[in-house]
């Protein structure tokens, strides 16, 4: 009979990880990046992606967030530079088809806003980076926001002649909104 508690045990501890996950209105949500090119900033966007979120904002330390991205899905609105961008030269996408982030560590600052640590593998190159997000709260949904900076040539992203800083900057702003449902109270 000792099986018993132990089972019990672990049934609500599955209820309450899955009470914990999030839902993500991608309709309302985006992913979005800035770079410069000739010292303009150009906007862009991925058009598909998905996430795992199960976050609880009183105990953030907990918490799990991925992401995974598709690179071919990366917009610029414009034809001729979404067809350039799948290019072996930037994502490769044929070969890296994905771009994938995996926090390793979550830290309250206080005020609904939170530092998301974590693993960003682009192109066969993985990085450390640091997440700041703001979390604002309007009845049952949440948003998620917040920006970083990333350097493309680290990721491999725009090799050769596109290598040369003065034509696109190596620097990158990726950008995100993302509308959650499921979320607790800050």
């Amino acid at each position: 009979m000792r099986f018993l508690p132990a089972f019990t045990a672990a049934l609500a501890l599955s209820a309450s990880l899955a009470s914990q996950a999030q839902q993500v209105d991608a309709a309302k949500s985006e992913i979005g990046f800035v770079s410069k090119q000739m010292g303009v900033p150009v906007e862009g966007k991925f058009k598909k992606w998905s996430a795992q979120i199960a976050f609880d904002p009183k105990k953030a330390a907990a918490g799990k967030v991925s992401f995974t991205i598709e690179t071919g899905s990366a917009s610029f609105g414009a034809a001729e530079t979404d067809a350039e961008v799948v290019k072996a030269a930037w994502f490769n996408v044929p070969k890296f088809p994905q771009a994938t982030f995996t926090s390793t560590a979550i830290k309250p600052l206080g005020a609904g806003k939170f530092e998301v640590a974590g693993k960003l593998a682009i192109k066969g190159s993985t990085r450390d980076v640091t997440v700041p997000v703001t979390i604002t709260q309007a009845g049952p949904v949440s948003t998620a926001s917040g920006a970083f900076a990333i350097k493309r040539l680290e990721f491999k992203i725009g090799e050769g002649e596109w290598a040369d800083t003065s034509m696109v900057a190596d620097e990158v702003q990726v950008k995100f909104k993302l509308a959650l449902t499921g979320l607790g109270p800050l």
